[in-house]
């Protein structure tokens, strides 16, 4: 394992580009932490953005501590890998809409009418855009 004090290297972005989940934990939540599976995106800045409702519980939670990580593994059948961000955790009121349907299409086959009908639902909703600013990441290659 490897820690690099708050940047994702170009072998890190490379693997976050792929269609993998993410598993989010936010701070002052349950004790111990729950994670939750996400879709994400890893920016060319090296953030972490993903999108969700405004008034969800990671939203609330994260107004009244913005610390956030997520982990991301390789698939079972590959080798062991795994990125690990954490970091102070902005709400941007923009850009969660084009964020989703990147994911989606990243995700998803969009051909798929039922698939295109949920994104369409998707978009139809308020969104919110969490960006992960990375103070810590940490790896693991095999």
């Amino acid at each position: 394992m490897s820690t690099d004090a708050g940047s994702l290297t170009p072998q890190d972005l490379e693997f976050l580009r792929r269609p993998l989940h993410g598993f989010l934990s936010v701070a002052a939540g349950p004790l111990p932490p729950q994670p939750r599976p996400v879709w994400f995106e890893a920016t060319a800045e090296g953030t972490i953005q993903l999108f969700t409702a405004p008034d969800s519980l990671k939203v609330r939670r994260l107004r009244r501590d913005p610390r956030a990580s997520i982990v991301v593994a390789a698939p079972v059948g590959e080798r062991e890998r795994w990125v690990s961000v954490a970091g102070r955790t902005t709400v941007e009121p923009d850009g969660a809409h084009d964020l989703c349907a990147r994911l989606a299409a990243r995700y998803w086959d969009l051909d798929d009418p039922a698939r295109a009908d949920d994104l369409a639902g998707m978009l139809a909703t308020e969104q919110v855009r969490l960006v992960i600013h990375p103070e810590t990441v940490s790896r693991y290659t095999n």
